[in-house]
């Protein structure tokens, strides 16, 4: 549905897992159950997909193919995505990457019997900080955090490990994509790639952006875009040059992908 002639907002759907949580801060109130994504999606199919996490307990270590290795066995959009930190506890950690060079036969051994989670590089993170995790690096978010990712719309993964939890996992296809080193990720400022280029903005003041593919994620303050009300938690996809008016400081992060 057309809010305004030049913004739509983004179908929010919210989905329960069994690494979320009731705490939904700093973006939404508590919840009733166990919240672990936030989607965002619009009436029509974007080359990207809005989220937000919310984690109590770590994820699986999982990795994603590119496009080329995406199209050939799942007939889908590699998965390269971006993580900016909206919370995390004291303990909030992310894993990015390993501690050291493995070969393919360690890092197997490792996913099979355990080991690889001490293999990862854990991280502990802090608000405001922003990760890039390309296709082919292994990866998991930690509990106690609450994320932004945007990525590829493609949810093709490959786990790796999964502390015991009975889902399945994908060695073959995972280690055939994976890199098996170091790596840091962690960016300052914009972060760019050839599927989209991320900013956070504060504005404290009227500011025009240029749509039509852009889509801007408010992580706090309230105020008009297009001259409807947006809200914390709320993401808007600009279908022309829009102006936003804060009533209250607002930060969002503002992303735009190539076409």
């Amino acid at each position: 549905m057309i809010i305004g002639p030049g913004a739509r907002r983004l179908k929010a759907t919210q989905y329960e897992k069994i690494w979320g949580t009731t705490d939904l801060s700093p973006i939404f109130s508590s919840a009733g159950k166990k919240i672990g994504e936030v989607w965002f999606e619009d009436e029509e199919r974007l080359p990207l997909l809005f989220k937000f996490l919310f984690t109590s307990e770590r994820l699986s270590i999982q990795v994603h193919p590119d496009d080329e290795y995406g199209a050939k066995h799942e007939n889908s959009l590699g998965k390269t995505e971006m993580w900016h930190v909206l919370r995390a506890d004291p303990q909030g950690e992310i894993g990015l990457g390993f501690n050291k060079s493995y070969t393919a036969a360690e890092v197997e051994a490792g996913a099979r019997n355990g080991a690889i989670e001490d293999m990862m590089a854990w991280r502990h993170v802090q608000a405001g900080e922003t990760y890039f995790v390309p296709a082919g690096e292994v990866h998991a978010i930690g509990g106690g955090v609450a994320i932004c990712e945007i990525q590829q719309n493609s949810d093709v993964t490959y786990r790796l490990y999964d502390y015991g939890r009975p889902r399945e996992l994908h060695l073959e296809h995972g280690m055939a994509v994976s890199r098996l080193g170091p790596y840091d990720g962690l960016q300052s400022g914009v972060v760019e790639c050839p599927y989209f280029r991320t900013e956070k903005l504060r504005l404290d003041a009227a500011l025009s952006l240029s749509g039509p593919n852009t889509v801007v994620i408010f992580l706090e303050g309230k105020g008009k875009i297009a001259g409807e009300a947006y809200e914390r938690g709320e993401a808007w996809r600009l279908l022309r040059n829009v102006t936003i008016e804060p009533a209250k400081l607002t930060t969002l992060l503002y992303v735009t992908w190539p076409g």
